[in-house]
């Protein structure tokens, strides 16, 4: 189960109900205490019952009850009541209009503890004696079949789904309409029993949590991994608890021997007694030590916080292992705390990465270069409007709302600022041009230079930074790459644009389709074991996700008819793999076969000229 959409209404800044959604990896962006980690502590509160109190309702509300909910994709494909009583959301008609399962909880404040009730959000059946069904218990359905006239023949009465199958689908409207379905009776809180089985492992790492090595965050993990590494010396273990029992045993029974010498009705036996049975584990209390022997808690508390954050994601993993796969979803509050900028990006690459791999991410940051990273699909800015929180999602303007409001800072260094389409294409573009700067010093390495900015201005808002000159303000040169995608090229207005301000500024369109086509075949075979084409024009990334479903076993002819969202999601992983694991095979050799018209070469060498100006 994934997370299309949050829900949240009258939850602290967020007065009414504001909707939210959001994909495997998503940046709340916004400025300080606008209300960014209350969508991840929302988050919290809605799966691990974190603490909550009157405090979390919105102020000068009327409403006395907020509420947090999350609409669900990937859903469970059949939920098992009992042994014999399948069912499926779908069936049970507790799925939105979308096909989705929309969960609300809701807390009423009007109590001296705020007491929770949960809702299903489903196009429902609302017609009398339909609107119901789950609500009842066996006796009752049965009931209820005899007094509509529905025929029992083929419907097991022993079970509920079956009755209520029947039920829905004898000749009647069924006048379904959006509804709030309580799960807190009989087969629908059985329902919501097993639903809570397969929600999400979510794990918020936050901001302002310890960082010293004697901290129960740094404790826990270490506590753990004394306790596995104990498992196995469990038969030595009982050995040594025995001894000590024996050893004891003996000292009271010579003890009493004396004890007889002075008043021997005084005691007939002394007997050891263990009040309880040894802790092991709490018998070592470790800490952990770097580089020349100096613990983690005398490092900087930037590398203290990222030996933390992988402790936290260990343990996570491990909790993943132990629920059997469950779909998990990491949140982290402004990753760039006490991180150097080249760490900051680092660790925000690697967590977009993270979120390839069957994870969802959320983060929160206030630092435009880092927002500058990630895809503007993938940005959420948060802001104040009117006295009223607004979630704005990806839009050609999003990045010039963002960038005014958080502020960009120039670094003098920079000569020349490079725009690439996307992130990808930033990964993909550091590959070949370190491989090319290897060879050949007078094509620079864009992601090692620092006379260099590359920056991914994405393809949705594409047109308006071009329009905009957005970066004119910082007085740089612009080297732009696109992608031709089409013949003629899709975004040939913005080259020319771009070509014709007379600042040195340029834009080319590739001769190939997109940059994916420039890498070799065996660089693909090599670093992602698929074996496919490549050609000037073919759409490299949908070939290469076929092949890597049908590799995992999906049918061949699967592919056509997929469901559109799991299709696009499988393309977009098959093309970060590409421009991640597929470019870092590239050699001088393979790109000079893949590139014979040295058309990024040539790019590169403009980028060097700019830069030495």
């Amino acid at each position: 189960m994934r997370i299309a959409e949050i829900v949240l209404r009258n939850f602290r800044p967020y007065a009414g109900e504001i909707r939210i959604p959001v994909n495997d990896f998503t940046a709340f962006v916004g400025r300080n205490d606008i209300g960014k980690s209350c969508i991840l502590e929302a988050l919290d509160i809605f799966f691990n019952d974190a603490e909550l109190g009157h405090d979390d309702l919105t102020k000068g509300q009327e409403e006395s009850e907020f509420s947090i909910g999350c609409v669900f994709k990937d859903l469970p494909e059949e939920l098992v009541l009992d042994a014999q009583a399948k069912t499926t959301l779908e069936q049970e008609h507790l799925l939105n209009e979308q096909g989705h399962l929309e969960i609300l909880k809701t807390w009423d404040c009007s109590l001296a503890k705020p007491k929770v009730r949960v809702v299903a959000r489903a196009h429902h059946p609302s017609a009398d004696g339909v609107d119901d069904l789950l609500s009842l218990k066996q006796p009752d359905l049965r009931k209820r079949m005899t007094t509509r006239g529905v025929s029992s023949v083929d419907v097991d009465l022993r079970y509920n789904p079956q009755i209520r199958a029947a039920l829905w689908a004898a000749p009647q409207d069924l006048d379904k309409q959006m509804t709030d379905v309580a799960l807190d009776k009989e087969d629908a809180k059985a329902i919501w029993a097993q639903v809570e089985e397969n929600l999400p492992i979510y794990a918020l790492f936050k901001a302002d949590r310890p960082s010293r090595d004697e901290d129960s965050e740094f404790q826990d993990p270490m506590k753990l991994a004394i306790k596995e590494a104990l498992e196995p010396l469990a038969a030595k273990l009982e050995e040594i608890k025995e001894a000590v029992k024996s050893g004891a045993l003996a000292v009271a029974t010579r003890t009493l021997a004396k004890l007889h010498e002075i008043d021997s009705t005084l005691a007939n036996s002394l007997t050891p007694d263990f009040k309880a049975e040894p802790k092991w584990d709490s018998l070592f209390k470790m800490s952990l030590i770097g580089d020349n022997e100096i613990p983690i808690n005398k490092r900087g508390s930037g590398v203290r916080r990222l030996v933390l954050l992988s402790f936290f994601r260990a343990e996570v993993e491990r909790r993943r292992n132990e629920h059997q796969d469950r779909h998990v979803i990491y949140a982290v509050e402004e990753p760039e705390t006490s991180q150097h900028p080249k760490n900051q990006r680092l660790l925000v690459r690697t967590l977009m990465q993270l979120a390839e791999q069957d994870r969802q991410v959320f983060i929160t940051t206030h630092n435009p270069a880092l927002a500058g990273l990630v895809p503007v699909d993938d940005v959420r800015h948060i802001r104040k409007d009117a006295g009223q929180i607004k979630v704005d999602l990806a839009a050609p303007s999003v990045w010039e709302d963002v960038a005014n409001e958080l502020g960009v800072l120039p670094d003098n260094r920079v000569k020349v600022i490079v725009c690439v389409e996307g992130p990808h294409d930033y990964e993909c573009f550091g590959q070949l041009s370190k491989i090319l700067h290897s060879v050949e010093p007078s094509c620079p390495s864009l992601l090692e230079d620092a006379r260099i900015a590359v920056v991914p201005v994405g393809g949705s808002n594409l047109q308006q930074w071009v329009q905009s000159h957005y970066l004119k303000g910082l007085g740089r040169p612009e080297a732009h790459w696109y992608d031709s995608d089409t013949d003629p090229a899709k975004h040939q207005a913005e080259v020319d644009a771009v070509n014709a301000r007379g600042d040195g500024s340029f834009a080319v369109v590739s001769g190939k389709r997109e940059l994916e086509n420039y890498l070799h075949p065996d660089a693909i075979q090599e670093g992602m074991s698929i074996a496919v084409t490549v050609s000037d024009n073919n759409d490299l990334p949908d070939e290469v996700a076929h092949a890597v479903h049908v590799a995992g076993g999906g049918a061949v002819g699967e592919w056509p008819g997929m469901d559109p969202d799991k299709k696009a999601h499988k393309v977009r992983k098959a093309k970060r793999r590409l421009n991640r694991e597929a470019a870092s095979k590239m050699s001088i050799a393979r790109l000079q076969v893949s590139d014979t018209a040295d058309e990024i070469k040539a790019w590169l060498q403009k980028i060097e000229a700019l830069a030495s100006r």
